[in-house]
């Protein structure tokens, strides 16, 4: 039996998990670019407090000579602990009352605001983009003060590579917890559906004709679809077994009048001059051929309730083709044929062992009635490396080669030529052939007159089952 292996074209999982991502990355974009200003004023902070410590360290030098005038003994250890990366730039300036002492020139100095003492600002020192700090302090000369002003400054190399370190461990952590959460999600999702997955294998198990509730231990957002499911299949039920007695009952009904009236035109040939007996005997034929074609459609019916069945049981196909063939045998002489059977003794398949009698007992009808008189009719059962093989063999003129699909097509039933020709026959084998799995082969015989017709079945051990 095929089961579809998925309906729709979306899947939840997939759904929750690109929902996820994409919430993911919005709040993650979002949370980068808080990120990103957290780092730079943090790197900011951390390369302020070095310059202020730079400049108090100068500022600690700084000195009045004896004359009165102010003089500094750079500290070059302040400087150097500004150099935090070997391409760091560093400069510094010392200004006093009369203005520029030593340094750095052409270094801007930071106004000072307000009372603080220090003062910072972003600048640039020719092409390099700087952090500036200006310490303000005064010095005592005994008898006087005198302001000073000590100005440091770095490139921002190191405050820019250590943003970016911030930054890029920001979103490596970012990253990691999507995927973590995208991993509980896919865990939490598959654990919630399991019950859906447990209710679709129960379905797929299940026999097609067997339509009783669901009953499952399923989630409250599903039990709504799965009641209207229930309620669909329970009317279903009824409706199959509705048509279920319809046809038996049809069938009852529709043979009984028709043995009755055969029973009449027999008792009216006996009284009838012969003048009418042409007549009688064609009505005879004619009902003859409404109670053949009326079995037919009853074993179509059959075919398609057995469809339901779930799997098929293994028969003896040679011994079901002997008593076949020899059940047939009063009718083909009746028609001067030689009817016999040859092949395997024993031959395993899986079949449904009623409607493969049928199968073959349209084949060889077949053969009797359009081999041409006097034929010769072979029924075999051969074991072959592909699986059991039946085949009926004539040496009648045949079917032209295009033929056999249009005759075994079910949807040929009502066609003229179908009916006019071999009946309902072939296509009762065509639908019995694809209950079984089984593939037709119709071939001319190599080198002489005739035909023969092969049905190749599953090897046994294939695990048919009623499609």
């Amino acid at each position: 039996m095929t089961t579809s292996a998925a309906i729709g074209g979306w899947s939840l999982r997939r759904r929750l998990l690109g929902w996820l991502f994409l919430s993911t990355a919005l709040l993650g974009l979002v949370a980068l670019l808080d990120t990103w200003g957290e780092a730079r004023r943090t790197a900011q902070s951390v390369s302020d407090r070095v310059l202020a410590g730079s400049a108090l360290a100068i500022a600690e030098r700084v000195t009045v000579d004896l004359s009165g005038v102010i003089e500094v003994d750079i500290p070059y250890s302040a400087l150097d602990m500004l150099a935090s990366a070997a391409e760091d730039q560093v400069f510094y300036r010392v200004d006093g009352p009369d203005g520029f002492l030593t340094g750095y020139d052409a270094l801007a100095i930071v106004p000072r605001s307000g009372n603080a003492d220090t003062g910072f600002t972003d600048a640039r020192f020719g092409e390099t983009p700087i952090r500036i700090a200006t310490l303000y302090g005064q010095v005592s000369t005994g008898e006087g003060i005198l302001p000073f002003s000590v100005t440091v400054a770095e490139s921002t190399r190191a405050r820019d590579a250590l943003a970016r370190t911030i930054l890029i461990r920001s979103a490596l952590r970012l990253t990691l917890l999507a995927a973590g959460a995208a991993l509980i999600v896919w865990i939490t999702v598959t654990s919630a559906l399991r019950p859906l997955d447990r209710l679709a294998h129960r379905l797929s198990a299940r026999a097609p004709d067997d339509l009783s509730p669901l009953r499952a231990d399923i989630p409250s957002e599903v039990a709504g679809p799965i009641e209207a499911m229930n309620s669909f299949m329970q009317r279903l039920d009824g409706a199959v077994a509705a048509l279920r007695n319809f046809t038996g009952n049809a069938g009852h009904q529709l043979r009984t009048p028709l043995a009755t009236v055969r029973a009449q035109l027999a008792l009216i040939a006996r009284s009838t001059p012969d003048a009418g007996q042409d007549s009688i005997a064609k009505a005879d034929a004619a009902l003859v051929r409404a109670e053949r074609v009326l079995a037919q459609l009853l074993m179509l019916a059959r075919i398609d309730a057995a469809t339901a069945r779930h799997a098929l049981p293994e028969t003896d196909l040679a011994a079901l083709a002997r008593n076949t063939t020899a059940d047939a045998i009063p009718e083909a002489d009746r028609f001067g044929h030689d009817l016999g059977y040859e092949g395997a003794e024993s031959l395993v398949a899986r079949i449904d062992p009623i409607l493969c009698a049928e199968l073959l007992t349209n084949l060889i009808d077949n053969a009797i009635r359009y081999a041409g008189p006097k034929a010769t009719i072979t029924v075999r059962a051969l074991a072959t490396a592909n699986g059991p093989v039946l085949e009926v063999e004539d040496d009648g003129p045949g079917l032209p080669p295009d033929a056999l699909p249009r005759l075994l097509a079910r949807q040929d039933l009502r066609s003229d030529t179908v009916q006019g020709t071999h009946g309902l026959g072939l296509a009762v084998v065509g639908e019995i052939a694809r209950l079984f799995g089984a593939r037709l082969e119709f071939a001319a015989i190599t080198g002489k007159r005739g035909h023969v017709i092969r049905c190749h079945f599953p090897a046994p051990d294939a695990g048919t089952t009623a499609d």
